[in-house]
């Protein structure tokens, strides 16, 4: 069978009323922690129901935390809450029976030092209905992750163990045991069956490997479960696989098509699946610096094959969370990506369809779930105009239809900023996009002060939906005056192969040269000031501001950095980050094998160029681009260098922030940086 691609959800017009509310609310730091987010979508069998987790911000309690809520489909009740507690409720799975909705959630009750109310995490149920939540588990220590058998009836979930590999110096660890040591004992998994008619639980899976996701077939006959040598990520990229569990036993499908034979050998293993029958599965390979892929599993000869499922350069499978979901048909559907859009697509026989400029613009797609029938689909999906809530699509005359939540009625009235994709020349001739955002109600003619606000990744991109986001400055700088451009530079997702790999053994060269291309663009579409350009990035957007300060060559002046996250010294990345195969992908090789394009790469080279002031972010607990590499930027700048420079460290916190205070204080300085080195008129 030869296999295409065929997009969905492109031409829609939004299918529901709506009534005028002018437009008079200017945007501020503050309004960001109002909005909500769903996080998790799951129809009902009989696809008359859906059940979502919506998250929300709470300064008391400096976090944001999900709960379960319902809505049904037809239209006829509003959305119904079911969880009140905060207790972050999440993957939602319906009973085969659609009567009630099991879930995962960190429940605690003042005083609990016991399961279920302890804050470890349990499975849960609650009815369709609503009423008090039951606890399905009760485990010591909390479930690490479940699937749900419906039609046997039968929760599958994993707990944390622990596993020792002994050499000739495990007697000695054991000794001394108060130190801590690399190797010898390692996070594995165990994978249980409870069986909801008696109550009984059992081990089936205890191989001393720790299961990264798992899922389960309806009747409960078979276990899939992406499963690695311990729980670190230099494992996981790498050396994970997926292992099939039935009759007993443990068999592992062939992995060379995602390993060996792959573009890369370090993917990511995620999303995986069964088909509705339980005889094939399917999985997302992620990878850095190429594309993403699907792989489908089916037994052939008597045993286990799995084999890549084709897709044209031009489209590529949204990575890192992309659902896959099995149509009736036989299909398999997914959340693709094109030029800043994401949009449902499905494999299917006919020639590949592709939607025109315009009917791409429309929409963007982040989450989805499909019914029974195969006829209607439930998207997450927002616009440039809205920020994302769920809709029904009829999938066989592809059209939004009813529009089921309005998580965010309060933007309704938030000023919001004009939202282009705009494109450039780079200077080898390749087209090169990106989103801009210009402030609300601007005046026309008048150049502005630009951020140019650069993704992490760097696979990855930024899409034209709208979005209040604290990394790269969306909504909210726009409000406060400020043009903004996130190119999706070379190696971003969404414009072909060539344009993503084209990075690889390229850093601190193509990507860095098309982002200053997009900013000359600007200036000569009279868009941008070229005496006030400033920029803000996290992670690899950190990286890129990082490489761009220190450029003495720039066609413009730049007068402000915000770098967060970022990298100094590729080579101390290797060593001591969580994840260095990126490096190892996009470098061609370890810093011995490759020295001159660790030392090419590393901005902590041209430190001594800089001239621009520096805020520098960091979380003091980032494994990532751990904080040695923003300490190190800051004592070059502030002492050596002698520019204005402010180190921010926000304690306990990981690469991507998590507390309430540390979101605001992040674009709180953010703004007072900007205002005093960029914004004047006249340029300082």
């Amino acid at each position: 069978m030869r296999i295409s691609w065929l997009p969905f959800v492109g031409v829609f017009a939004l299918g529901y009323a709506c009534i005028a509310v002018e437009r008079d609310h200017l945007v501020t730091i503050e309004d960001y922690f109002s909005l909500s987010d769903i996080v998790a979508v799951e129809l009902s069998p009989d696809g008359r129901q859906v059940a979502y987790c919506e998250a929300r911000w709470l300064e008391e309690s400096d976090d944001r935390k999900s709960d379960l809520w319902v809505v049904a489909t037809t239209g006829d009740s509003s959305p119904r809450r079911l969880t009140l507690d905060r207790g972050n409720s999440r993957s939602p799975k319906w009973s085969a029976d659609g009567k009630t909705i099991y879930f995962l959630a960190d429940r605690r009750r003042e005083a609990e030092k016991r399961p279920p109310f302890d804050g470890k995490a349990q499975v849960w149920r609650v009815g369709a209905e609503g009423g008090e939540p039951e606890p399905v588990t009760q485990v010591e220590g909390g479930v690490a992750a479940y699937d749900l058998a419906p039609t046997a009836n039968q929760v599958f979930y994993t707990i944390d163990a622990k596993a020792t590999d002994h050499d000739d110096f495990t007697k000695l660890r054991a000794e001394l045991a108060t130190l801590k040591y690399a190797n010898g004992q390692r996070k594995v998994s165990e994978v249980w069956r409870l069986d909801l008619k008696t109550w009984r639980s059992e081990k089936l899976i205890a191989d001393q490997r720790y299961v990264r996701s798992m899922a389960v077939t309806s009747e409960g006959r078979r276990v899939a479960v992406v499963s690695a040598l311990d729980d670190s990520v230099l494992r996981s990229e790498g050396e994970s696989r997926v292992d099939i569990w039935e009759d007993g036993s443990l068999t592992t499908p062939p992995t060379e098509v995602y390993r060996a034979r792959a573009a890369s050998p370090h993917a990511w293993l995620e999303s995986l699946i069964w088909s509705r029958d339980g005889q094939e599965f399917a999985f997302c390979a992620i990878f850095d610096a190429y594309p993403a892929e699907i792989f489908i599993g089916r037994r052939s000869n008597g045993g286990w094959q799995t084999t890549l499922m084709p897709r044209p350069a031009s489209l590529h499978v949204l990575g890192y969370g992309s659902p896959l979901r099995w149509h009736p048909s036989g299909k398999v559907m997914f959340i693709a990506e094109r030029e800043g859009r994401s949009f449902l697509a499905m494999t299917d026989d006919a020639e590949l369809k592709v939607l025109s400029e315009h009917e791409q613009t429309v929409q963007s797609v982040d989450a989805f779930d499909v019914d029974s029938s195969g006829r209607s689909a439930i998207c997450l999906l927002g616009t440039s105009k809205s920020f994302p809530d769920l809709y029904l699509v009829d999938l066989q005359t592809r059209t939004t239809g009813r529009r089921l939540t309005t998580i965010n009625e309060q933007t309704d009235t938030w000023k919001l900023p004009e939202i282009r994709h705009v494109f450039w020349k780079a200077r080898d001739g390749v087209d090169v996009g990106g989103i801009l955002e210009l402030p609300p109600g601007g005046e026309a003619g008048k150049r502005l002060p630009l951020v140019v606000g650069i993704h992490g990744g760097p696979t990855d991109a930024v899409k034209t939906a709208l979005r209040y986001d604290m990394y790269d400055g969306r909504l909210w700088l726009a409000a406060k005056g400020y043009a903004l451009l996130c190119p999706n530079y070379r190696g971003s997702v969404g414009y072909g192969d060539r344009f993503m790999t084209q990075l690889i053994g390229n850093e601190n060269d193509i990507d860095v040269s098309d982002i200053v291309s997009g900013i000359e663009h600007l200036v000569r579409e009279g868009i941008a000031d070229p005496d006030r350009i400033g920029l803000l990035g996290w992670s690899n957007g950190g990286y890129l501001s990082n490489c761009l300060m220190t450029r003495n060559d720039l066609p413009f002046k730049l007068r402000a950095v915000s770098s967060g996250a970022g990298i100094l010294d590729t080579t101390m990345e290797w060593g001591i980050n969580d994840e260095p195969a990126f490096l190892v992908v996009l470098k061609g090789g370890v810093p011995w094998e490759n020295p001159d394009v660790f030392r090419r790469t590393s901005p902590i080279y041209g430190i001594g160029r800089v001239t621009v002031p520096a805020l520098i972010h960091v979380g003091g607990s980032d494994e990532r681009c751990p904080p040695q590499h923003s300490r190190m930027l800051f004592r070059a700048l502030r002492d050596y260098v002698k520019v204005p420079t402010e180190l921010v460290v926000y304690d306990g916190e990981p690469h991507s922030l998590t507390r309430y205070s540390s979101r605001k204080g992040k674009m709180t300085w953010d703004l007072a940086w900007f205002e005093k080195y960029l914004k004047p008129e006249k340029a300082q």
